[in-house]
């Protein structure tokens, strides 16, 4: 029998008057000290990152030996959109370790952004591995194993060298053990998490050493925010409008966030909404101090009616 986290309500959309809807989840805040400042829900309960892991895979593919200038990096530790800048750096991670798309074992699909998959439908194109939104991190995974030496055509299965380093990594930057392990969207293992380790392991990232595995991938993702996600993706915004953040989000309503001074966010929606997601994360930010305007854009949403605002989403206040 399946048990459930004692979720919280994280955010609220209104229409008129009334509460249109409710959205329940997760949430923890750490200080810069890596105390705890904020918990709601239950975020020492297991659940699956998802793509929010990809710093952390990043981190494994460095410390593997791994060279990537910066922007490669950050694509490496996206969720892309699937522009035409993601697919020619996912293409130039692979050319630059002599591999090509033909190699890549991540699934198909079509570009994840509303307006590139509409351009990209427009000039008749269907889905690719090159255009699917983990294709940086595919076409790293098999840049490392190229690298060291290790099989191509099996870099996903779970007793190949790489699976076994990211697993260790993930162990390492969490500072938990991995006691669940099922398979992504994209065909990588994903491991069950707390909200709390994953928060624990972003901190370290945004605080590293300058030169460490660590520093080099927050430093790539904060000096490509387009490359993490892609123009138009809060995430994106997000790392542009708040110097030093570092941010990722993953499929199922995860949102992991980290300020420079080590202070993090870690939050799941529990119903995987997607809208939900920033909102919840706009309370325990300005808990932390981000500066309410530059939070301005992600909270608040407005909901329309008949062309014009009738209500909004907003994460619900925080008292801690």
């Amino acid at each position: 029998m399946n048990t459930f986290p004692a979720h919280a309500p994280l955010a609220v959309q209104t229409r008129g008057a009334l509460v249109e809807s409710v959205h329940f989840g997760s949430l923890t805040a750490l200080k810069h000290d890596g105390g705890s400042l904020l918990s709601l829900g239950e975020p020492t309960s297991r659940m699956y990152p998802r793509s929010a892991l990809k710093p952390l895979i990043a981190v494994a593919m460095l410390r593997a030996g791994l060279e990537l200038p910066d922007d490669q990096l950050a694509l490496a530790a996206a969720s892309h959109s699937g522009a035409a800048v993601h697919q020619e750096t996912a293409e130039k991670i692979l050319a630059d370790a002599g591999l090509t798309p033909s190699e890549l074992r991540n699934s198909t699909d079509l570009p994840y952004g509303t307006a590139e998959r509409e351009a990209w439908l427009r000039n008749g194109h269907g889905p690719t591995q090159l255009a699917q939104n983990c294709s940086g991190k595919h076409a790293a995974l098999l840049a490392t194993s190229a690298r060291n030496g290790w099989p191509l055509d099996t870099y996903l299965h779970a007793d190949h060298p790489i699976t076994a380093l990211i697993r260790e990594t993930v162990a390492d930057l969490t500072g938990e053990a991995i006691t669940a392990i099922s398979t992504d969207g994209c065909g990588t293992e994903v491991f069950g998490l707390s909200l709390t380790g994953m928060a624990r392991a972003f901190s370290r990232l945004a605080t590293a050493e300058p030169g460490t595995p660590e520093r080099r991938v927050a430093d790539a993702m904060r000096a490509h925010p387009v490359l993490v996600a892609g123009e138009g993706r809060d995430v994106t915004a997000l790392m542009q409008a708040v110097p030093g953040l570092l941010a990722k989000d993953g499929f199922e309503g995860i949102q992991l966030i980290a300020l420079a001074d080590g202070s993090a966010v870690a939050l799941k929606v529990s119903d995987g909404g997607d809208r939900a997601r920033m909102p919840a994360a706009v309370p325990a930010l300005l808990a932390l101090g981000v500066e309410p305007g530059a939070l301005a854009p992600f909270n608040n949403l407005p909901v329309f009616g008949g062309g014009r605002p009738v209500g909004e989403l907003r994460g619900l206040p925080i008292h801690n």
